[in-house]
């Protein structure tokens, strides 16, 4: 599914983030950035030692905030490092949080001059946020940031790992675009 906001288009599809060719993956990290579950052990596999060891000179990052490094053997040149919240304990602020991670991570990308970004689904695995809630979270912060932000973004993927939260994720979208 995808719909166009501005000069971007914005995709949701169901599949592996680690594969994506595009500008940047965001990684959805620990506030350590040294790798851990999910979709961060995925990347951190898949890019190799290097980016682990860039991660150590970063120096991690806060809860709603971004860093970016190199790809290394990523199809993608950068890697977005995003600290989504942890649900059940930033519950009150949950929502601004993780709308956050999402803007900083756009921010990181169009201060990069980047066209292209590939998102995960941020806080929902081991973070218990849940699916639909916070997929109206991010799509939201997304086509905020789009519609009213100076950037060089063609291409938003939201590049979601099962059927269930594609669903989730194209309910949302639709909800939001229809209001």
């Amino acid at each position: 599914m995808q719909t166009q906001i501005g000069q971007t288009t914005l995709e949701l599809v169901r599949g592996d983030i680690t594969g994506q060719d595009v500008d940047a993956i965001v990684n959805a990290a620990n506030q350590s950035l040294l790798g851990g579950g999910g979709v961060d052990g995925a990347i951190h596999r898949a890019a190799g030692p290097d980016l682990l060891a860039e991660c150590r000179a970063v120096g991690g990052c806060e809860t709603g905030d971004a860093k970016i490094t190199g790809g290394y053997q990523l199809k993608a040149r950068y890697v977005i490092h995003t600290v989504g919240p942890i649900y059940f304990i930033h519950l009150g602020n949950a929502p601004r949080l993780l709308g956050s991670a999402y803007r900083r991570s756009l921010e990181v990308a169009a201060a990069h001059n980047l066209t292209s970004v590939a998102f995960p689904s941020i806080s929902t695995g081991a973070y218990g946020y849940p699916v639909r809630k916070a997929a109206l979270v991010a799509l939201g912060a997304v086509i905020d940031f789009l519609s009213k932000q100076p950037h060089r973004l063609t291409l938003v993927q939201f590049v979601l790992f099962d059927d269930k939260t594609l669903a989730a994720y194209e309910a949302a979208l639709r909800e939001l675009v229809e209001a």
